[in-house]
């Protein structure tokens, strides 16, 4: 059998792994569920079915034989960092090279098609990523909800939540917010649904998944729901602008990509442009290929061999 390379995307909302022969031609990818927590119950034993259902299925579509167990070269980008992680992946699996690293580092590659630019990733935390033709690397963001994750769909979510407790309390504008966040959460009251999101039954994902109700408000017309938004943009054009000054000369041209759920948002993504954008040497792009795709360029980079990728299937989160 000839030589293979694994790719893998490993996050929040499922795992993506993709197989390459030789030459850069994408093989197979399958799909399975999140995998970004080792720690905790339950953690390891999700972390294995979801790697290795994503991977028998990659080789499934790729016509190999699905307990396949050897890669001449892997590299896997995880929500949460590498931590962990590695040890268990090589119980798995044997490599001749293996690089365990970030989602962001991943998802850069992709979208760069495995060149220099910048990554910015807003779904339900935030972070930035760049790289430059040297190779060098730099970050911004990502510290988690309490910390930081600027502009991602948590920090929206609380800002909205925030803006329906001001108007309570006496000391903020009415936002049609209220009525849609309780209606959706079957919250009497702002102090209600403040205790419902301290509870395990709210966990940040689905607490996020309320910032679409910002968007929608905002695009309906409420004066608080766009200032949210706009602010949001602005913490997250920000921190592509920190990386840009870590990594790239003033005025070097630079591809800045975007992915994440809060980037659907028009008012976002419109407002983020402008503001990337008003630099020298910025353009906001789509991204060339998926996270899942972005690991498996580095793969073959990790093996040595610098080749196009070929047939690449669309990664859908």
């Amino acid at each position: 059998m000839s030589r293979i390379y694994l790719g893998v995307d490993g996050g929040q909302s499922g795992t993506t792994a993709l197989i390459g022969d030789e030459s850069g031609l994408v093989l197979g990818m399958g799909r399975s569920g999140p995998c970004n927590h080792v720690k905790g119950p339950g953690g390891r034993e999700k972390f294995v079915n979801a790697l290795g259902g994503s991977v028998r299925e990659a080789l499934g579509a790729a016509g190999l034989d699905e307990s396949t167990r050897h890669f001449a070269s892997a590299c896997m980008g995880f929500s949460g960092g590498p931590a962990d992680k590695q040890a268990l992946i090589e119980e798995m699996f044997s490599f001749e090279a293996l690089k365990v690293t970030t989602d962001a580092m991943i998802a850069l590659s992709g979208a760069a098609a495995g060149e220099p630019g910048i990554i910015t990733i807003a779904g339900t935390g935030s972070i930035a990523y760049g790289r430059n033709a040297a190779g060098r690397t730099a970050r911004a963001g990502g510290w988690g909800y309490i910390f930081g994750d600027e502009g991602g769909g948590f920090d929206i979510t609380r800002q909205a939540l925030r803006a329906i407790l001001r108007h309570e309390e006496g000391w903020g504008p009415a936002t049609t917010l209220r009525e849609s966040l309780l209606e959706t959460a079957g919250a009497a009251d702002a102090n209600d649904l403040l205790h419902r999101f301290y509870t395990t039954a709210y966990p940040r994902p689905v607490i996020a998944g309320y910032s679409k109700l910002v968007d929608k408000a905002a695009r309906q017309g409420d004066a608080v729901a766009r200032e949210i938004l706009h602010h949001c943009a602005q913490q997250l054009a920000a921190i592509t602008a920190a990386v840009r000054r870590q990594v790239f000369a003033d005025g070097e041209p630079a591809p800045v990509s975007h992915i994440g759920g809060v980037f659907k948002s028009e008012f976002v993504l419109e407002r983020f442009r402008t503001l990337v954008e008003l630099e020298e040497g910025n353009h906001v792009r789509k991204p060339l290929y998926g996270p899942g795709a972005g690991a498996l360029i580095e793969a073959y980079r990790l093996a040595n061999r610098h080749t196009g990728l070929r047939a690449v299937p669309e990664e859908k989160g």
